[in-house]
C-alpha cells in the first residue's frame, strides 16, 4: 500500500491523504509520535472488504504541512477532522482511531454524534493518562532547548520512546524504525516535533470531555494491548465502564502500537467490529 498518495487543502492547511475505495467510509487517525504509516497493514484489508478507506498525516505530522503559526493539538485537530469530511462529501463515517487519534475520535463523536456511526479507539489517551511519565520527562528536559539537540541526539531519544511502544522489540527495528524517524530527519523536522506533537502532550483535552462520555450514544470498541508501557490497560477498563455499552477487547503479548505487534488482529477486530448490525 502506498500510505498516502495526494494532497488537499482545507481550512487553509495542507493535509497528505488517501481516499480508496467504494462504500461506507472508514477514517483512519493516527497517533503519537507516528503518522499514517502505522496503518499499511490494515488498511488494505479493510479497503478489500468493500469499505472506502480515508488515511490522512494530522496537521503539522508526517507529510501533512507544519504550519508555523497553527494550532495543533488534539481539539485543534478535531475541528480539522469537521473540514477534512466536508472537503471530501462525507456526511457520517466509521473511525477507527490510535492513541491521540483516540482522543480526537472521542471529541469528535462527543461534539458531532450524527456524524459517526461507528468508533473503535485503539491504545487511546484519555482523562489524565498522558503525557507518559517518560514523556513528561522528556518535556521538562528537552521541551525548552530542543533546538540545540543534535540529530544523532534526537534519534537516540525518539528510538528509545519508539522501542517502548511494542511488546517485540524487534518490530521496532530496521526500515519499520526508519519509517517512523524519517519525518524528522532534518532540523526543521525536530522543530516540527517538538512543537506540533509534544507541545499538545496535554491531558486538559481528554480531561475536559470526561463528563460527557457517559453521554455518548455512538456504537464504541476499546481495543488495547496488554503490554501497553504508556498507556496502562486500566485506563481501557475505565472508559468501558464510563462509556455506555462500549465493549473493551484486550490483546496479549501486545503493546501501544498494536497494529506493528499484531496487525492481524487488528484487522480482524475492526472487520467485526464494522459487520455488526
Amino acid at each position: 500500500m502506498t500510505v498516502l498518495t495526494d494532497n488537499l487543502v482545507v481550512d487553509g492547511v495542507r493535509l497528505a491523504y488517501r481516499d480508496q475505495g467504494q462504500g461506507m467510509p472508514v477514517v483512519f487517525i493516527h497517533g503519537t509520535p507516528s503518522h499514517a504509516y502505522e496503518w499499511r497493514d490494515v488498511v488494505p484489508h479493510i479497503e478489500a472488504d468493500g469499505f472506502r478507506t480515508v488515511t490522512y498525516d494530522l496537521l503539522g505530522y508526517g507529510r501533512s504541512e507544519r504550519p508555523v503559526d497553527r494550532d495543533t493539538s488534539v481539539a485543534a485537530q478535531t475541528e480539522l477532522l469537521v473540514h477534512l469530511l466536508d472537503a471530501l462529501d462525507i456526511d457520517r463515517a466509521d473511525i477507527v482511531a490510535h492513541d491521540i487519534g483516540g482522543a480526537i475520535g472521542l471529541r469528535f463523536a462527543v461534539a458531532h454524534p450524527e456524524r459517526v456511526r461507528r468508533l473503535l479507539i485503539i491504545d487511546s489517551v484519555s482523562y489524565d493518562s498522558w503525557p507518559s511519565p517518560t514523556w513528561r520527562r522528556i518535556i521538562d528536559e528537552h521541551l525548552d532547548d530542543f533546538t540545540s539537540m543534535s540529530q544523532e541526539a534526537f534519534d537516540d531519544l525518539l528510538t528509545r520512546q519508539l522501542t517502548m511502544t511494542v511488546a517485540d522489540a524487534s518490530l521496532m527495528t530496521g526500515d519499520v524504525l526508519r519509517a517512523y524517524l524519517a519525518p524528522h530527519r532534518s532540523a526543521l523536522g525536530r522543530v516540527s516535533f517538538f512543537e506540533h506533537q509534544v507541545r499538545h502532550y496535554d491531558a486538559k483535552y481528554t480531561e475536559e470531555i470526561s463528563d460527557a462520555l457517559g453521554r455518548l450514544t455512538v456504537p464504541v470498541r476499546i481495543l488495547w494491548g496488554e503490554k501497553d508501557q504508556w498507556q496502562p490497560l486500566h485506563y481501557g477498563r475505565r472508559l468501558r465502564d464510563t462509556i455506555p455499552d462500549a465493549d473493551l477487547v484486550t490483546v496479549p503479548d501486545a503493546g501501544h502500537f498494536l497494529m506493528e505487534d499484531t496487525p492481524e488482529r487488528v484487522v480482524e477486530e475492526i472487520r467485526n467490529f464494522l459487520a455488526l448490525p
